[in-house]
């Protein structure tokens, strides 16, 4: 036998779908003889790369785990007892295996198709509630992005709820935390609002005020009853904003009792990995009355067509894809699967669990503050939970602290306030005794008092003198913190908390891990993820997130790090950051990138302030209009209308195009006033834009800038730039483009690349200077997020997938979800019409079927989106950029098979709306208007449906081999937003008056 050399394990070829006798079947359908053909007829000459990316060679997926496990143990994985809202917490094995490292919900979408996301939607709906009876507030929603811009958003939302509109002023406590300081200032100056930080105490009001925020438990640990302050700040008009612990809270009154108008903090306590700083689920609760304006994602109860609940996403009309630069909440901005582990947390514990570790880290807290005392050091908060304030007797002690601290990997806080040295001291879940007997062991080294051992005389204990010091000390301080008895929790008589939480029968039944793994599974049995099947949406790129891709994240290298932890820890981590960046810098073609945003909302606005940061330095303040085309994504004028700019609207042709007429009118109009256009490329409706070069160079002339939305990057990497093309910056979507999961509607990426001369723009970070991490531009304004680095932990997703698909891969990629695209066009083009196409006939990675036709025979797109779940597949983006229409986008990573089912479902969709247009089928009563058909329906012994029980459940054969089940019929979502119920239902509720029950909840 005469062996031939083994073909190359590349992953590309894993990656991406079609192999090469499926890519010429369908480059045959297409009518092309190459790939190389197609993307010539595709991609406009003008804009092509003129040389390969240059990165490194692609890796195998066993060489990178080799190569990255070797990089990420540069990372020192010490003991953290920072705080500052961040600290080290137990994922529960059930829920990290279960959930976390589960694809069946990490790959799952937005749940805009509710009927297919029920699972999804049961587990927000528990964070929901979680979040309302711990804070003790009315209404929550499903998550922001983490505890700083759940603040900016509060702070917002008020400044819009103001009653006088000369007031700019906003409150803020000096023992804020500082990150959120940080971004409150960077969500403030653009609106003119102007922060006055101070203390609670001394705070006095005017009527310039509009609102105020205190943090309880403070950030140095103190906690103090604001009773007094709400009262004096409703009295002058002002909302209170209570940043808060959820874990604290179990102990602690909770906001809404203290009669606050709105909660926020971070869930990540509640089993989310510290990740060094994300991705973290910020949480925000409020007052009923503020329902219509609470900003990101909320959940509701509704019924479905049958009478039975069902949950959807609720009050969407004040959303950003529907109301634009005037909307009051931004989708964009969620942690989806972030909050769901949070609330499964909560289901898993239970009160008494989350009762009982908050009581053994305020006993830690407690005994540590004790024996400090002991020690000699001063301890200065009166009152405290997990936090403990030590006075320093000098700047050179606080030193001396901090390297006996970190020779024994142990991570502490450091700060100054008015000249006087502190040492902060925060303690967690995974806090034990050994843990507190080390952080006493250093300050008794630094006090010189290792043979202190305060044990009464008549002790029997032995204490042995041949001991060393460090044994002797533990040993008698070991035996004083077991003798100190029960201790009373440093909480004040009048904040104990006396309200009970958590009491629906979800957190009350599920304790066990049985239990609770097939609580999980029912879930997540009852939505579709790409674990089943094609995930067909244009413009959000659900592709492939690789395994070995996904494997690092729970690495203790990767997740247990403190975003505040000493640069000297984080070797591994700066690396990562620097090369991530260049590899960036090298896709788009741009001088410099920011990976701080945690969501692509956040990354254009970030993009935003770098330009507005140009014009300024410039002395440019007059620059604010913001050009958008009509056709742009609903975030863009949103962002720019947050950014402080003025949007003016640019048209599109009849085919989706830019008017380039109508933008040069516009630009010479706006001509000393003109700040950016915000463009998207290729454009929303799936096109090249030939003329893209030209529009980049008329914003330039009339010194503006150019802002490109990167959601359609997935059809530029390695054929195209945006520096290429002419932008100035643009921000990317690592969740589409790059291979993070989306985790059903976050978590999310969103970096900014920019030209040179807008690095110096790129956001900064009050606690940690973005100057730590060599290479890493310095911002001049403030930060954007929480977290210096953003979602640091899942940044290793995308650099894996560069370096496992290399410059040939990625380009590979691109050109494969053009083929896929085209091959989707050039069947189903006989069947629907593809609304907008290249000046070849082309589209490019996603494409625009019009639906609006079938109107005329009562079919609305909204059925053919329905009856696509009984096919199995979720629909594409619906009414997204055009109404009535369907955008599809394949992506890559699907093989020809899935498409070929997916065309094969269109079409027979098609002949099912055909039936009705001929009169064969009712008009009301047909497949489509009845769609979805979940198995309860299709099994009920009465079956009176004008078709077969066959033609709803089965419609093709495949389906037989792999149903994906609707669990609930088609949601009435006039009813659930006219009956608004955003916690878990009533258990009466389930039963047969169930519309009954939930209008009485609603009422």
């Amino acid at each position: 036998m005469r062996l031939q050399p083994a073909v190359a394990d590349r992953f590309q070829d894993r990656h991406n779908g079609p192999d090469a006798a499926q890519t010429a079947q369908m480059l045959r359908v297409i009518g092309v003889e190459s790939v190389e053909e197609l993307i010539s007829q595709t991609v406009p000459p003008a804009i092509r790369l003129e040389r390969p990316l240059n990165l490194p060679a692609p890796l195998t997926e066993r060489e990178f785990l080799r190569e990255f496990r070797a990089l990420m143990s540069q990372n020192v994985v010490a003991r953290s007892f920072i705080g500052l809202g961040y600290h080290d917490t137990v994922t529960p094995p059930v829920i990290l295996r279960n959930i976390l490292e589960n694809p069946g919900w990490y790959t799952a979408y937005t749940p805009y198709q509710a009927e297919i996301a029920q699972g999804r939607l049961e587990a927000l709906i528990n964070y929901q509630t979680m979040v309302i009876d711990l804070t003790g507030l009315e209404i929550a929603n499903a998550s922001l992005l983490d505890e700083a811009t759940a603040a900016a958003e509060a702070m917002t939302m008020f400044f819009g709820q103001r009653k006088r509109k000369t007031a700019m002023k906003f409150f803020v406590d000096t023992q804020a935390l500082p990150q959120t300081i940080d971004v409150l200032r960077t969500r403030a100056t653009p609106l003119g609002i102007e922060l006055v930080l101070g203390a609670p105490a001394d705070a006095a009001f005017g009527d310039e005020f509009f609102g105020a925020l205190v943090q309880y438990p403070a950030a140095d640990g103190s906690i103090h009853d604001h009773r007094a302050f709400i009262e004096k700040a409703h009295a002058d008009g002002l909302f209170v904003v209570m940043a808060t612990d959820l874990l604290a809270l179990t102990l602690l009154t909770s906001p809404g009792e203290l009669g606050a108008d709105c909660a926020v903090g971070s869930s990540q306590r509640f089993g989310v990995p510290l990740g060094f700083g994300g991705p973290h689920a910020g949480f925000f609760a409020t007052k009923d009355q503020f329902k219509r304006v609470i900003p990101g994602r909320l959940i509701g109860a509704s019924v479905d067509a049958t009478g039975q609940p069902a949950y959807r996403m609720a009050l969407q009309t004040r959303e950003q894809h529907i109301r634009r630069e005037k909307a009051t909440s931004n989708i964009c901005t969620a942690q989806v699967l972030l909050s769901v582990i949070a609330g499964m947390y909560a289901v898993y514990h239970g009160p008494e669990r989350l009762r009982q570790i908050a009581v053994n880290v305020a006993a830690h807290t407690r005994r540590a503050a004790d024996a400090l005392t002991a020690l000699g050091y001063e301890q200065v908060n009166a009152f405290y939970f997990d936090t403990l304030k030590i006075k320093a007797e000098s700047r050179e002690a606080a030193d001396a602290i901090r390297r006996e601290a970190e020779a024994a990997l142990l991570n502490f806080r450091y700060f100054e306030e008015n000249g006087q040295a502190f040492i902060g001291l925060s303690f967690h879940e995974n806090t034990d005794a050994s843990d507190v007997l080390d952080v006493l062991l250093v300050f008794a080294k630094v006090a010189g008092k290792l043979r202190f051992a305060p044990i009464d005389e008549d002790d029997d204990f032995f204490m042995d003198e041949s001991w060393n010091d460090e044994h002797f000390f533990k040993s008698a301080m070991g035996k004083r913190l077991a003798n100190s008895g029960k201790l009373e929790a440093a909480i004040p008589a009048s904040l104990e908390r006396t309200s009970a939480y958590l009491t629906h029968p979800v957190f009350n039944l599920h304790h066990s891990e049985h239990e609770m793994l097939r609580y999980m599974k029912h879930l997540e049995n009852k939505d579709i993820s790409l674990a089943h099947s094609m995930i067909p949406l244009g413009s959000c790129t659900m592709k492939l997130n690789a395994t070995t891709e996904m494997i690092p994240v729970t690495w203790a290298t990767v997740g247990a790090l403190h975003p505040f932890a000493p640069a000297s820890q984080t070797k591994g981590y700066q690396q990562l950051f620097r090369e991530l960046e260049s590899y960036l810098c090298e896709v788009t073609g741009f001088a410099a990138v920011s990976l701080q945003p945690n969501s692509g909302a956040q990354g254009e606005y970030a993009g935003l302030l770098a330009i507005r940061g140009y014009h300024h330095s410039r002395g440019d303040y007059h620059r604010d209009v913001a050009l958008i085309p009509t056709s742009a994504h609903g975030t863009n004028p949103a962002s720019a209308v947050m950014a402080g700019m003025r949007v003016v609207l640019v048209k599109c042709d009849d085919k989706g195009n830019i008017d380039v007429a109508d933008l040069k009118a516009r630009a010479a109009e706006h001509a000393d006033k003109l700040s950016c256009l915000m463009v998207t490329y290729p454009s929303t409706h799936g096109v090249y834009e030939e003329s893209i070069i030209d529009i980049c160079q008329t914003i330039h002339q009339h010194g503006g800038r150019v802002y490109m939305d990167g959601a359609n990057m997935n059809a530029q990497v390695g054929l195209t730039s945006p520096a290429t093309i002419g932008a100035d910056v643009c921000h990317l979507n690592l969740h589409k483009t790059f291979c993070i999961p989306h985790g059903g509607g976050g978590p999310g990426v969103g970096p900014i690349g920019v030209v040179a001369d807008l690095a110096p723009y790129l956001p900064g970070h009050a606690v940690q200077s973005n100057g730590q991490g060599e290479g890493h531009p310095a911002g001049s304004f403030s930060a954007v997020s929480a977290a210096p680095w953003g979602s640091a932990s899942i940044l290793p997703i995308s650099y894996a997938y560069i370096r496992m698909m290399g410059a040939d891969g990625l380009k590979a990629a691109t050109e494969t979800a053009i083929l896929n695209a085209n091959y989707i066009k050039a069947k189903l083009s006989t069947h629907y019409p593809v609304l907008y196409a290249g000046s070849q006939g082309r589209c490019a990675h996603e494409m625009i079927l019009d639906c609006r036709e079938f109107k005329k025979a009562g079919i609305e797109v909204e059925d053919i989106a329905k009856r696509l779940m009984d096919y199995g597949f979720h629909a594409p983006t619906v009414s997204f950029p055009v109404a009535g229409t369907l955008m599809v986008e394949p992506t890559e990573s699907e093989p020809k098979e899935e498409l070929d089912r997916f065309i094969d479902a269109m079409i027979r969709i098609r002949e099912e709306i055909r039936t009705v247009e001929e009169g064969r089928a009712d008009q009301r009563d047909n497949l489509l208007k009845n769609a979805p058909h979940p198995a309860h329906v299709v099994m009920a012994d009465d079956w009176t449906k004008p078709y077969t029980r066959q033609q709803a459940a089965y419609p093709a054969e495949w389906v037989r081999h792999s149903k994906v089940w609707p669990t609930v019929s088609r949601i009435d979502s006039a009813y659930g937003d006219r009956n608004l119920v955003c916690a878990c239902l009533p258990v009466e509720s389930y039963g047969e008056s169930t519309v009954e029950a939930m209008a009485a909840v609603g009422e």
